[in-house]
Parts: C-alpha cells; structure tokens; sequence
C-alpha cells in the first residue's frame, strides 16, 4: 500500500487529484468548526456535557465529524444525502417512471440525480428545524441560552445556514468524484469518523474498565482482519469466448472469468440501515423529554447500544444488503451481454439458464456477506457493552472506515495501471 501512494505522488495527474481531494476534505474539516450563526457556542457545550455520548447525538454527531455537537454549518453532514438516495432507489422499485429512467443510461441516471439532490434540500431543510427546536429544549436543564433574541427570521437564518452547509458537502462530494480519488459521498463519511479518532483513542486510554483497555485492542485487529478478507473475497466464475467472424477477419476466443465478490454491496447497506435506524430516537428526542411520554418511549427503545437498536439494525443491513446487491448486479442483463458477444459459462446453457446459474451463485454468496455486515455491525457493540465502557466507535464505523479504503486504494492503483503499463516492449 505504501508503494502504491508513493508511486501515485510520481505521476503528476494523479497527484493534483490526490491534493484535490484531500483540499476538499480540508474545507469540509474547517466548516465543521464554523458555528452558524446565531448559535451561542458555551450554551451548545454545556448541552453536550449534559447529554454526553451516550444518546442518539452522539451517534450522529460521530458520522457529522463532530459538526452536530457545535452546531456548526456542517452540522447535519452528509446523512440526509444517504437518506434521499435511500429513497429514490426504493422508488426506483415501485414507481414505473422512475424505473424506466433507470434504464436510459446516463440522461436517465442524471435525471434521477437531479431528483435525488431536489429531495435532499428538503430532507436537510426539515431536519435543520427540528434540530434547532431539539437543541433549544435542552436549554432549561442546560441552564444555558442557545438562541439569544429568538424569533422566527433567526431560526430561518439558521435552517437556512445548516441546509446551504448541506448542499455544499453534496457539490464537494460529487466533485471528489469528478476530479478526485474515490467516491466524494464515501470519502466524506470516512472523514468524518477518522477526525474521530484520536478523541477515541483518548477515551479508550483514559477509561477505568481496565477490561476494555485490555480486549478492545484485540477486538479492533480482529475486525480489520475479518473485514479485509471478507472485502477481498471473491468467487471467480469461468467464462469461454468463442471465435467470431466480424467482416473478413475472425477474432480468437479466450478464457476469463466473472469476479463475484463476497460482500459485492460494500459499506452502502451500513450507511442506508444507520440512517435509517437513526430516525425513531432523533423523534424521540425531538417529540419530548417527559419520561412518561411517548417520545421517551420511543427514544429508549431504539438507543443506539440496546437491543432494538441492533436487532433492527442488523435486518435492516441484511435486506438492504440483498436489495442494493439485485440493484448493483442484474444476472439477466449479465446473462445477455455474455450471450451478445460470444461468450458462455463452461456446461451452462446460454441465456436463460446463465441467469439462473448467476442468480444462484448470487444469492449464495449474498447471504454469508449480509450476515458477516450484520455481525460485524453488532458484535462490537455488544461486546464494549458488556464492559459499561463509553466509547465513540463500533464495528459500524471501522467496518465503512476499512472498505471506503480499500475502495480508494483499488481506484488509485487501477489508475497507476492505467498510466504505468509496460506491455511486450521494452
């Protein structure tokens, strides 16, 4: 690995956009520490003290990269993009316009796009409100004041400011995309969990549990272990061309294979099943604080660390696994394009029995990695639970850490690829 980011620096296209990227990242650490306006910064840590890491803020304050806790312009990150997506690619399954979009190429991919950023300035936008009334109820046990002079044109500026922040991380994001390394929406979260790090390490230091500061760094290298060779795992299918006759000159067939990875979804269904499962406690939170109510009710039952919360959790993670890999991966359209320039898989059929050779193989290795995502999600968080240690990370956050890494680190070397190819000649 070291190799490799030290022969991408040597390469001067690959190195702009390596500093590209980490510019964007810069910008998006400073805003996290800009606080919008309007925002008392002492009342906002004094609420924090009070609520500690425990509540579901802590949770979504860990994937704003700390923004949510100052209440800076970055506050909400980029969770309410995750959640739009979410939502447009469940459409995708039950509305026939949008399905048919889906299926027009790139003008219709760019369509759903536009729907899909229209959908997270209005998520952003509600959200914001009821952060900002979610904040101001803590005021009286805080005892401080977060909004001094509150009126409705100074929550607007606020909303305003959280949803503008927003909008501005989805542009940064697709222009990581465009101009730099990796996915702009991944490399974002990943930012946001590693600026973490250090204030995890201190905790897990500083902690009395002297059982967690012996086991968690065991559970850590176990879990990047497990994580690295189940990401790299893969199942090689054979594929066979046969020789073509295009114009006057034949082509020669050849062998490959069809690579199937183990976990072909990625951290994507982690994302979609966190930020989903986020919602119920932040109501919760936001309906009351009566602990006779049904906001309190509601709050406890899916706070992060219980077990709702992770029994939801995980089959949110196991559909959604299935769901984005049927997304990602269509064994029809594999099936057709094989049959469409000549090739085939060793004792099957062309066609229609390929897809169901594909679709088989599929659904196999699905399963194994949604239940790998699943525990890795959970067991973690069981564990640290046991020793009543507080502590920021779990196998949610290693698990996006290590695959948006690799993700990048096989986008940089198919670029140095690209570049540094000798071929036959020397």
């Amino acid at each position: 690995m070291l190799t490799t980011i030290l022969g991408a620096f040597r390469v001067a296209e690959i190195r702009r956009k390596i500093l590209f990227t980490a510019a964007m990242l810069f910008l998006y650490r400073v805003g996290t520490h800009i606080p919008a306006p309007g925002i008392n910064s002492n009342a906002v840590s004094q609420i924090q003290r009070q609520l500690g890491g425990n509540s579901i803020l802590g949770l979504l304050n860990l994937f704003s990269g700390g923004g949510l806790g100052r209440i800076a312009l970055f506050a909400l990150g980029i969770m309410p993009y995750i959640t739009a997506s979410i939502i447009l690619q469940l459409l995708q399954v039950v509305v026939p316009s949008l399905e048919k979009l889906s299926k027009e190429g790139e003008v219709g991919q760019a369509r759903i796009t536009q729907y899909t950023r229209y959908l997270t300035v209005g998520l952003a936008f509600a959200q914001s409100i009821g952060y900002v009334f979610l904040f101001r109820s803590f005021e009286k046990s805080a005892g401080a004041t977060l909004i001094s002079n509150f009126t409705l044109f100074k929550v607007f500026l606020i909303v305003i400011s959280l949803t503008a922040g927003t909008v501005l991380l989805m542009w940064m994001g697709e222009l990581i995309t465009q101009r730099g390394i990796g996915n702009g929406i991944s490399l974002l979260i990943f930012g946001s969990i590693v600026a973490r790090i250090p204030s995890g390490i201190t905790s897990w230091w500083n902690n009395p549990d002297q059982v967690f500061r012996v086991i968690m760094p065991f559970i850590a290298i176990g879990v990047v272990a497990a994580i690295v060779f189940v990401e790299l795992g893969q199942r090689r299918i054979p594929i066979q061309y046969a020789k073509r006759v295009i114009g006057r000159r034949m082509t020669q067939g050849g062998q490959t294979y069809m690579p199937l990875k183990v976990n072909m979804a990625g951290v994507i269904p982690v994302i979609f099943a966190v930020s989903v499962m986020t919602i119920p406690p932040t109501v919760g939170q936001l309906i009351g604080q009566n602990r006779a109510g049904f906001g309190t009710n509601l709050y406890n039952f899916f706070n992060p660390g219980g077990w709702h919360y992770l029994v939801g959790s995980s089959i949110l993670i196991i559909l959604f696994t299935y769901f984005y890999t049927a997304v990602t991966f269509n064994p029809v359209d594999q099936a057709d394009n094989l049959k469409k320039y000549g090739g085939f898989i060793p004792g099957v059929r062309p066609g229609r029995p390929t897809a169901e050779f594909l679709d088989r193989i599929l659904a196999r290795l699905t399963f194994p990695g949604a239940l790998f995502l699943a525990a890795i999600a959970a067991l973690p968080v069981i564990l640290i639970s046991q020793t009543s240690a507080n502590f920021a990370f779990g196998g949610t956050s290693i698990l996006i850490v290590i695959g948006v890494a690799l993700d990048t680190m096989r986008q940089l070397e198919a670029q140095l690829m690209m570049r540094n190819y000798e071929g036959f000649l020397k």
